[in-house]
C-alpha cells in the first residue's frame, strides 16, 4: 500500500478528530465496497464515525445499483459513516456534491442528483445510504456517504467491462481530476476534500439543504438544458426546489423530480 495514502490518512485523522471525537480512519488495500462495509457495521449497531478508504473495490456501487470501477492509483474511493439527526434529510446528496465540487476546482459542476461533472463528462459519483441507530427512541440515523473520484481518465477496457454491450458506452468517456490538478495523489485528494465534507455534513444537520441551495445553483450542470427522464418524460431543467428536487418544465407544466429510481440525461 502506498505510504503516501497511509501518511495522509494519519494526518487527516488528527484534523478530523477535533470535530468528530471517536472517529477512526481506516485504509484498506482491497474491499468489496466501502459503503457496503460501513452499512454492515451500522446495521450491527456501530454508530461511531468512521472514514474508510480503499485502494481498490471489487464490487463498488453507485446509484441505481450501477457498478463503480476503481483501481489503485487511478481513483479515490472512500465512505464516511456519521450519525446525524437533521430535521429533513432532503437534499443530502446535493449538499455532499456541493462540498466536493468546491473543494476540487472551480470548473467542476454538479449533475443532479449525485454526479460530479467536468466539461459534461463524469468525474465522480456519490452514494448516500442510511441505517437506523440501535438506541430506542433515537432520532439519529447513521449516514454512510460514499464517494468515488477519478484521478486518471478510465481506460477504454475498464469502461467496456462495466457495460453489457458497446452501444451502452457513454457518449463521452469519463473525466479524470488529473486534467485539472496534474500529479495529485489519492492521499492528497483525500486531505483536500474530507475536512470540508465533515464541516458541511454537520452544517447540513443543523441547517438542511437551504444552507447549500445557492452554491448548488452556481454549480448546476443541468439548468436550462433539455432533459429526458428514464420514464420517458422530457422537459427543460429549471434548477431545484428548497428540498433539492429537480424542477423540470414539461409540456404539461412544472414537475418536481425526486424519485430515487429515476435517472436523468440531457437530450
Amino acid at each position: 500500500m502506498p505510504e503516501t495514502l497511509l501518511s495522509h490518512a494519519e494526518s487527516l485523522w488528527q484534523t478530523l478528530a477535533r470535530s468528530l471525537p471517536g472517529l477512526t480512519v481506516e485504509v484498506l488495500r482491497r474491499i468489496d465496497s466501502t459503503n457496503s462495509e460501513l452499512m454492515r457495521r451500522a446495521r450491527a449497531g456501530v454508530i461511531e464515525p468512521v472514514l474508510l478508504v480503499a485502494e481498490e473495490q471489487s464490487a463498488g456501487r453507485g446509484r441505481l445499483g450501477k457498478a463503480w470501477h476503481s483501481q489503485a492509483g487511478q481513483s479515490l474511493t472512500f465512505s464516511l459513516a456519521l450519525p446525524l439527526a437533521p430535521t429533513d434529510w432532503s437534499g443530502l446528496s446535493l449538499a455532499v456534491g456541493v462540498s466536493l465540487a468546491h473543494s476540487l476546482h472551480p470548473e467542476v459542476r454538479l449533475k443532479w442528483p449525485n454526479d460530479l461533472w467536468l466539461q459534461q463528462r463524469k468525474l465522480g459519483g456519490i452514494l448516500v445510504e442510511t441505517a437506523a441507530c440501535a438506541a430506542p427512541g433515537s432520532r439519529q440515523r447513521v449516514a454512510v456517504i460514499g464517494v468515488g473520484l477519478n484521478l486518471a481518465r478510465p481506460a477504454a477496457a475498464a469502461l467496456a467491462a462495466l457495460t453489457c454491450a458497446p452501444a451502452a458506452l457513454p457518449a463521452q468517456a469519463p473525466a479524470g481530476l488529473s486534467e485539472l490538478l496534474v500529479g495529485i495523489s489519492a492521499g492528497e485528494l483525500l486531505e483536500r476534500v474530507a475536512p470540508a465534507l465533515v464541516r458541511d455534513l454537520l452544517a447540513f444537520e443543523s441547517q438542511g439543504f437551504a444552507a447549500f441551495a445557492l452554491r448548488f445553483a452556481q454549480r448546476d450542470a443541468l439548468r436550462g438544458l433539455p432533459l429526458q427522464l428514464s420514464d420517458g418524460t422530457q422537459g427543460t431543467a429549471c434548477g431545484v426546489n428548497e428540498q433539492g428536487a429537480l424542477q423540470l418544465l414539461t409540456a404539461h407544466g412544472m414537475r418536481s423530480v425526486n424519485h430515487s429510481d429515476l435517472s436523468v440525461r440531457p437530450c
